[in-house]
């Protein structure tokens, strides 16, 4: 599931962009000024950024450049403006692409498929994940350590794969219930720690010792 951070600070237009995008399956969160929208921003790997030009505090225009410092992260700005010269500064800054509001929802829709579409067609080899000596191929669903093979069950792969996505991020248990068994109500959150312990001895027996680590009151971490 994709996740989009929406950073706007009129919150009944951000609760309604949060309704459809969520009805169109993306999983979205909110921050309602500057300082709160780069903490989130910075806070983890987002599949897009929805951002507002016009921010109490931090304004999305300085936003971007800060996001930018560490991230390449796609962000679409959004404004009430529509003059050339904020669509340069908002361009300029470093975001992928610009949409004035009023907007159909249906245009912010297709502009965001459109970034995933370039971001897919720019990483054709994104079916083979590496770091370090592992290797994770999801056409074979393998996971090699070197020239060793770490034989996983399809939930185990699945879940080893969200970790190869984010190396060195901290990934709650809460956020791999989401993406791995969805909204499953009848799923408790320690099944994860069931399934970490399986992956590390199958790691363990082809070679990679403690490569998942404990980040305690958090989750885990691949480093």
């Amino acid at each position: 599931m994709k996740e989009i951070l929406l950073v706007e600070d009129e919150e009944q237009f951000a609760r309604f962009i949060e309704l459809e995008l969520r009805h169109e399956g993306f999983s979205v969160s909110c921050a309602f000024d500057g300082e709160s929208g780069l903490r989130l921003a910075t806070s983890k790997q987002w599949s897009l950024i929805l951002l507002d030009v016009m921010l109490p505090g931090i304004d999305g225009v300085d936003l971007c450049r800060m996001i930018r410092m560490t991230s390449q992260t796609p962000v679409i700005m959004i404004t009430a403006r529509d003059a050339i010269t904020d669509r340069i500064r908002g361009l300029g800054s470093g975001a992928d692409d610009y949409i004035p509001k009023p907007f159909a929802i249906g245009e912010l829709l297709a502009r965001m498929r459109a970034i995933f579409r370039r971001i897919e067609r720019a990483e054709p080899d994104a079916a083979v994940l590496t770091y370090r000596d592992i290797t994770l191929n999801e056409d074979t669903m393998t996971v090699r350590i070197g020239e060793r093979k770490a034989e996983l069950t399809k939930r185990e792969f699945d879940i080893f794969k969200m970790f190869m996505r984010h190396p060195g991020e901290a990934l709650s248990r809460d956020r791999i219930l989401d993406e791995i068994w969805g909204a499953n109500d009848q799923v408790e959150a320690n099944i994860v720690d069931v399934y970490i312990r399986h992956i590390r001895l199958k790691l363990q027996h082809a070679g990679k010792t403690d490569c998942i680590h404990t980040v305690w009151g958090v989750g885990y971490c691949l480093q």
